[in-house]
């Protein structure tokens, strides 16, 4: 497996998949608590240059990113509400209404794909739906948008999850074929998306415009997009057909250029990559430094970029960065699924059209103080909707059970819902085996009517699946996983395709016996398939066998894969635990 991949998948471990990210490193090796981490976040970061004039235009961005469609309540940092939709719109509004000049109101990618269950029945319109509310009359649907529209956007790497044509339905409109949901037609964006590195191998031409130029009180600004270089390692090939991506910092210093040679100075790139920010301590002055992949993209920029917007890691960042000349450039992302936003003031240089000072801080929506105490109203409507149409669809039977499916397991370690599940992904991929961790599994199934509600309160994270390569040896390795010094009672995982037995009087990390693929025993050096999910993937609940598989292939989503396996199944299902863990001793 690549190893941005294998870092992505790590960090995905440390929360980004299961909740809010949480526990950087602090004082005395003690984790600061999620509100200490937004209150550093939240610490403004101030810049001026030495030829500082006072004749200056000032400039508000305001920047989200990996939103998700995360349109409905239900985010929680140490047990406060933060976020939905209206929330986030009610704090974006005021911050505009209190600007000192122009506001643009910027989305780094993933704003869709990966998303809630509601929005995703409704296949993420509304995700798009909402950040066309936050635009001014310049920004209308169909690409009309005008130059003075308030909103742009870049892709990320979720917003190809269906494919390129399902990613340009949302952006241009269109009804899906399972629609349509709350507007008929759906419209699609009202507003630009950008990307420079994002290109059609038939044309070598950028699938999206590689920038925008707006102006500020006669000055012009730049923005231009980028995707992460690395979307491979996330995407199935199905989904990046008919496309390649380029180098970050080689394409937007391309485009740099083309800005420099229209006298524009004052450049901000919106980017779907981003790092980490670990704080030296907790009641530190100023924040630590930046790590991750970002990192060298930024050492490679341009002098002329004044602004990096990103994305992608789910975390922070907020701090001034250097490239390879010594530039300082502020490296902003803020909180993901809309519990927070970066909110930057630049002042440019009417002499020379370039920044001359900058402050930013990435501002929690908290929903109980503020302007989250009166969320937006046109928003909440939306949101309303979202929560009605969405439950609807949640509420459609797909299957049937004639008795509880369980998560129940028996003394080897093995559970009936685990067995369904297991089977469910092995099959949706089309491998040898498939191993799932019960802690992914969060509710029993109950007899009688099966919803696809019901899917994704059995498997809520939206988690892809992962086709990988092992070898056998490595298979009796991942198994030995189970049990370790900190989890001698084991941690079992639900296997589809093969049989094992373990001896529990045996020391951990050598007590499997035996594993067999019907009923012949693997052999050491031979290859075999497996399907995980990302969680896994990435070394999760530290089966870090995983981290070395290779030739990964991106599938659907866990829910969707169990959707999938169970409508095709003879009804009512009638599963229980099928023997394929045994236990000795």
């Amino acid at each position: 497996m690549q190893e941005t991949m294998k870092r992505k998948m790590r960090r995905l471990l440390n929360a980004a998949a299961l909740g809010m990210l949480a526990g950087l490193a602090a004082t005395n090796g003690q984790a600061a608590s999620d509100t200490e981490l937004r209150d550093l976040a939240n610490r403004k970061i101030e810049w001026r240059s030495p030829d500082y004039t006072s004749t200056t235009i000032p400039l508000q961005l305001l920047s989200i990113n990996d939103f998700h469609s995360q349109i409905t309540t239900g985010q929680a940092v140490d047990g406060r509400p933060v976020g939905s939709a209206p929330v986030l719109a009610a704090y974006l509004k005021a911050a505009d209404a209190n600007a000192k000049g122009k506001t643009f109101i910027l989305h780094a990618g993933d704003h869709v794909g990966a998303s809630q269950p509601q929005s995703a029945l409704l296949q993420d319109e509304p995700g798009i739906m909402f950040f066309n509310m936050l635009g001014n009359d310049q920004c209308r649907a169909g690409g009309q948008y005008g130059s003075d529209c308030n909103l742009v956007g870049i892709p990320g790497n979720h917003e190809l999850d269906e494919g390129l044509q399902e990613m340009l339905r949302l952006i241009q409109g269109g009804n899906h074929a399972q629609g349509p949901y709350l507007q008929k037609p759906y419209n699609g964006a009202n507003f630009p998306y950008i990307c420079a590195n994002l290109v059609q191998t038939s044309t070598e031409q950028p699938l999206f415009t590689p920038y925008v130029v707006r102006m500020v009180d006669g000055v012009p600004v730049g923005f231009i997009g980028a995707i992460l270089h690395q979307a491979s390692s996330f995407l199935s090939p199905e989904s990046l057909e008919g496309l390649k991506i380029l180098d970050e910092a080689e394409t937007i210093n391309r485009y740099v250029r083309q800005l420099q040679a229209q006298g524009v100075h004052t450049i901000i790139v919106i980017m779907h990559q981003g790092g980490f920010q670990y704080p030296k301590e907790e009641k530190a002055s100023r924040p630590g430094t930046l790590s991750g992949d970002i990192v060298p993209i930024i050492k490679g920029l341009d002098d002329e970029v004044d602004v990096v917007l990103s994305g992608h890691t789910h975390t922070f960042h907020n701090i001034l960065a250097e490239n390879a000349h010594g530039k300082q450039m502020l490296v902003v992302q803020a909180w993901p699924y809309g519990t927070a936003y970066a909110d930057i003031n630049l002042e440019i240089s009417r002499t020379s059209n370039d920044v001359v000072a900058m402050s930013s801080q990435i501002v929690t929506t908290w929903a109980d103080k503020g302007p989250g105490l009166q969320p937006d109203t046109a928003v909440a409507v939306l949101m309303n909707q979202v929560e009605e149409m969405g439950n609807a669809i949640a509420k459609q039977m797909i299957a049937s059970a004639d008795r509880p499916i369980t998560r129940a397991a028996n003394e080897a370690g093995e559970s009936a819902l685990g067995d369904l599940v297991a089977d469910a992904q092995r099959t949706i991929m089309g491998t040898d085996f498939a191993f799932m961790h019960p802690e992914g599994i969060h509710a029993d199934i109950a007899p009688g009517r099966i919803t696809k509600g019901d899917h994704y309160t059995v498997q809520p994270f939206n988690l892809n699946l992962i086709k990988l390569e092992l070898t056998g040896q490595q298979i009796y390795e991942l198994l030995n996983q189970q049990w370790n010094s900190r989890s001698t009672e084991g941690r079992f995982l639900q296997v589809s395709g093969l049989t094992y037995t373990w001896d529990a009087e045996r020391p951990a990390g050598r007590r499997i016996v035996a594993v067999m693929k019907n009923g012949v025993p693997l052999q050491s050096k031979e290859k075999y398939t497996v399907t995980v999910n990302e969680y896994l993937a990435g070394g999760g609940d530290n089966f870090t066998v995983l981290t070395h598989g290779v030739n990964p292939v991106v599938g659907p989503f866990i829910a969707d894969a169990l959707i999938q396996y169970v409508q095709a199944q003879p009804q009512p299902l009638n599963t229980d635990i099928a023997g394929r863990i045994s236990r000795l001793n």
